[in-house]
């Protein structure tokens, strides 16, 4: 069918309508489009409410539209957007979070600001599976749409040393038995760097235990001396997608973690523990959070390796800092005025209502889910004065946004972080003021 694409949606895809057949009428998604161009696609998939298709051939190109840099562009499912110009790819991004949230009844927005870096070689932590293909041991993601293995041999996204230690380690493999076998037992690995690409952790996640770490990571070094430091992680199944239960540790190498410099502070991450991944951005995440923001007592819920928590110590008297799973947190956020907290968000605000807490100020990062209805039920009933809401999801951003100026907030500011470039996703900063 021929169809023109008249907007960008969130996951991926150009929505446009069919204009003729009995579908006449009906939206239709088709990824690797633009808004604006006229496409010929094929229909995967009829819904009730859409369809789903696939580009065929673009007739009418955008002036955006450039070619992709990686020659995986389009197979691998971790790229959206390659096939757009930096600058319009923002554009869509911005549409898209204004959209979201108009769509969620929330009116009179601010202006959204926009915030990007380097576009490539972004990412600090990539994880990557791990397959045999005609006897050669190779790296890889999902091919799109799929949990097909995809051997890649680029992955322009990553910081240049994640990609160098992925090549090593195949490189290593191809010269030794001994390690060859360690590395087939293996589903993924995945690889962290510091933002400046001077320390390097790994993780060999594998299906059973496996001797021989020790002389892998000291051939590995040899070749990447920023290697600092690996472990290896028995899976519960030998599915290669993420799993609900936590990888267990079986054996280690090296230090277990590093030290990562933000905005004039050292963070110290264990091997696993969460971070941003936007090395070019992460300073400007945490101005923009905290910046300008001043006072008695700040709570910083969900609060990881406490990112914020040290940026809002400069400024306010008492910082609370909150996180379920807080050993990074309880080792490095100490000393007077400040209290790391090992607790999840709901359990911290429900002992703070009984009590009658009120800080001046309450940031918080949550993860995909979002907060949640009861989490924004206490925010309304402690009533701090300002909130800041970090999301990477626009969807339950919108949801728990509705509910917080049901409760009185107004919405002050905007801003659309875009940590992670050639791809649909997207972080947005909410400052939200009674």
């Amino acid at each position: 069918m021929k169809l023109q694409i008249e907007k960008a949606v969130y996951g991926g895809a150009g929505l446009a309508h069919q204009t003729e057949g009995e579908g006449a009428g009906k939206a239709v998604f088709v990824p690797f489009t633009l808004p604006g161009e006229i496409v010929e696609a094929r229909l995967l998939e009829q819904k009730n409410a859409f369809g789903e298709a696939s580009l065929l051939q673009v007739l009418t190109a955008s002036k955006d539209r450039v070619p992709p840099r990686c020659a995986h562009f389009g197979q691998c499912g971790g790229c959206h957007y390659q096939h757009a110009a930096y600058p319009a790819q923002v554009q869509m991004k911005v549409a898209i979070l204004q959209e979201t949230l108009e769509r969620a009844g929330l009116t009179g927005l601010p202006a959204i600001q926009t915030h990007i870096g380097e576009p490539w070689a972004y990412r600090n932590r990539t994880r990557l599976r791990i397959a045999e293909l005609e006897a050669t041991l190779r790296v890889g993601y999902n091919r799109r749409g799929s949990n097909e293995f995809l051997a890649i041999h680029e992955c322009p996204i990553s910081a240049p040393l994640v990609w160098r230690a992925a090549q090593t380690l195949m490189k290593v493999a191809a010269e030794s038995s001994t390690i060859a076998r360690l590395l087939r037992s293996a589903v993924e690995v995945e690889f962290f760097t510091t933002g400046d690409e001077k320390k390097l952790q790994m993780t060999l996640f594998v299906r059973k235990a496996q001797p021989g770490l020790a002389t892998f990571c000291e051939q590995m070094q040899e070749l990447v001396p920023e290697l600092a430091g690996a472990d290896l992680a028995l899976l519960s199944s030998s599915e290669p997608q993420r799993r609900v239960r936590s990888p267990r540790p079986l054996e280690n190498w090296g230090a277990d973690g590093l030290t990562y410099a933000v905005a004039g502070e050292s963070y110290w991450i264990s091997r696993g523990g969460f971070f941003q991944v936007n090395r070019f951005l992460i300073d400007e995440l945490v101005r923009i959070v905290t910046a300008g923001r001043q006072g008695a007592v700040a709570w910083d819920l969900y609060a990881g390796v406490g990112l914020f928590s040290r940026a809002l110590a400069k400024t306010f008297q008492h910082v609370v800092a909150v996180e379920a799973a807080a050993n990074d947190l309880s080792r490095s956020f100490k000393g007077p005025g400040r209290r790391a907290v090992e607790a999840t968000t709901v359990e911290f605000l429900r002992s703070a209502v009984v009590q009658r807490e009120r800080p001046e100020l309450i940031v918080m990062d949550p993860p995909r889910a979002g907060v949640g209805s009861e989490v924004c039920a206490l925010l309304a009933r402690i009533s701090p004065p300002e909130i800041v809401y970090v999301s990477c999801d626009p969807v339950t951003l919108a949801r728990d946004l509705k509910l917080l100026v049901a409760a009185g907030y107004n919405i002050a500011e905007i801003h659309m972080v875009d940590m992670f470039p050639q791809t649909f996703h997207l972080e947005t900063v909410m400052i939200l003021r009674r």
